[in-house]
């Protein structure tokens, strides 16, 4: 009986893991300006991709989220960074119940990050020293504490970002979910799938902010959403990431080279898996980017029920001890999926 569901069980393995969706296309888009948002744990990861690529991003969008390396834990390096860094992760950097975690030390990890960038494992720190950062706590959030995400607003000006290009932004009746006008739960409700209308377009915030003025979106996207295959941009066992993906492309990109790239970021327990297009077609950022020519890269990581229980995106070394330097594999795929994106397509000229 053994020796046939071993092969069952392996089978059963490689149908869940083989790769669906199209090819990520290549679309031109222009690679001077890319930014980065996400929830949570996708803030975390959000902040992770833009101190590794300080070089290129321009901007990051940090909801629920709190400083570069947060959890990060002081070790012999006889214990995996997982197990190392999970009471810092689970108290520290959300919730600061434990007086032995206490608020995030800002300067230790601002002092981290420049030293992963003289070691050549992040891109030189002065590259943050001009990016626009956007940070939001809900008044109603009791998973991440607003002083956790404080502590990111100290990190960064730590980190040389100017005091007037970061903006800490609060709502009282806002729990811990992206915001929107008028999509999800009632506001104040944190609970999947971690949307909340609450009269807040939290999706052009973050894009005004870090961009400036934009055109007003439309009532409806007008773009098409694409799902595609992201096993091209996996590497090494245990990454954590989906087999597919999705990327929404506003009608003028898919035609024209050019276009700016956000890429969007989920949040524990808001993957597709788990909430389906609630969080991609939900958020907002599919009409802002059909009036502003952006395209939105919205990548996915899967649950695991070892190591990644709620399918949240690694800032705590689930992937292994280089989880926050550019050869991270969440963070090394993320870019490869960007590059990709970014390549020049071969355009058939219409007659």
């Amino acid at each position: 009986m053994r020796a046939r569901l071993v092969p069952l069980a392996l089978s059963l393995i490689l149908v869940a893991c083989s790769p669906g969706g199209e090819a990520l296309p290549q679309l031109g888009l222009d690679v001077a300006e890319p930014s980065v948002s996400g929830l949570s744990a996708g803030a975390y990861m959000a902040g992770q991709l833009q101190v590794a690529h300080s070089s290129h991003m321009v901007g990051a969008g940090i909801v629920a989220g709190g400083p570069f390396g947060c959890a990060e834990t002081p070790g012999n390096g006889l214990m995996p960074t997982a197990a190392r860094n999970a009471t810092r992760a689970l108290e520290g950097c959300m919730a600061d119940k434990l007086r032995s975690s206490g608020v995030p030390d800002v300067r230790a990890l601002a002092q981290q990050a420049k030293n992963l960038a003289e070691d050549g494992k992040v891109d030189p720190v002065n590259g943050l020293s001009k990016d626009r950062v956007y940070l939001f706590s809900g008044g109603e959030d009791r998973i991440v504490a607003r002083s956790v995400v404080e502590a990111a607003q100290r990190f960064y000006t730590e980190m040389g970002v100017p005091e007037k290009n970061i903006a800490l932004v609060t709502r009282p009746d806002a729990g811990h979910t992206f915001l929107t006008v008028d999509t999800g739960n009632i506001c104040g409700v944190s609970a999947s799938p971690f949307v909340s209308d609450c009269d807040y377009d939290q999706a052009g915030a973050i894009l005004k902010w870090i961009y400036g003025e934009l055109e007003a979106p439309g009532q409806h996207e007008t773009g098409k959403y694409v799902v595609f295959d992201q096993s091209p941009f996996a590497t090494g066992f245990g990454n954590g990431l989906s087999s597919e993906g999705v990327v929404y492309i506003p009608e003028a990109c898919a035609k024209k080279d050019g276009c700016r790239l956000h890429i969007a970021l989920h949040g524990c327990e808001q993957n597709r898996e788990e909430v389906g297009k609630a969080f991609i077609e939900g958020s907002g950022f599919a009409r802002w980017a059909d009036a502003n020519r952006f395209v939105i890269l919205f990548p996915q990581v899967s649950a695991n029920p070892l190591l990644n229980t709620k399918g949240c995106w690694d800032w705590w070394g689930y992937t292994g001890e280089d989880y926050l330097t550019k050869d991270a594999p969440q963070i090394a795929a993320i870019w490869k999926m960007a590059e990709r994106l970014a390549e020049r397509p071969v355009r058939t000229e219409s007659r």
